[in-house]
């Protein structure tokens, strides 16, 4: 198949979400379950944050913060950088190397649709662009 944009990248997959309430052990247990390395964090069908791996060790575990208690709002990275579904890959690319980030959640009319990771983007497209950089200067 020829991934065209994030959204043929991202395919049909649901999207994996928690309400800002949820602690941070329930996400943790969600992240594993689904073997994914993030989550939007959604309230009210809206966008509010992305709570990813690194979010749950560095602003968690880290601070010696407890898993149990610690709720997702108070370790979620905020107003997260996002890309359309309609973007191609190298614009998703260029976001996460310019961000130093590993996932962006993908809007489509204002609203959330899924979380693409740079594990979703084939190593041919990422080697075409990092030379197509490369060639840029």
């Amino acid at each position: 198949m020829f991934i065209r944009s994030v959204l043929d990248a991202i395919g049909d997959r649901p999207l994996a979400a928690v309400p800002p309430g949820t602690t941070i052990r329930d996400a943790a247990h969600l992240l594993d379950r689904y073997n994914i390395g993030a989550l939007a964090v959604m309230a009210e069908g809206a966008l509010q944050g992305i709570l990813s791996e690194r979010d749950v060790i560095r602003r968690c575990i880290a601070q010696d913060a407890d898993p149990a208690t610690t709720l997702v709002d108070a370790v979620m990275t905020r107003d997260p950088e996002t890309v359309d579904a309609a973007a191609g890959l190298a614009d998703a690319i260029a976001r996460m190397e310019a961000g130093q980030f590993r996932h962006l959640p993908v809007m489509r009319d204002g609203t959330c649709i899924g979380i693409l990771s740079i594990r979703d983007i084939p190593t041919e497209y990422r080697m075409m662009f990092e030379r197509f950089r490369e060639m840029r200067g």
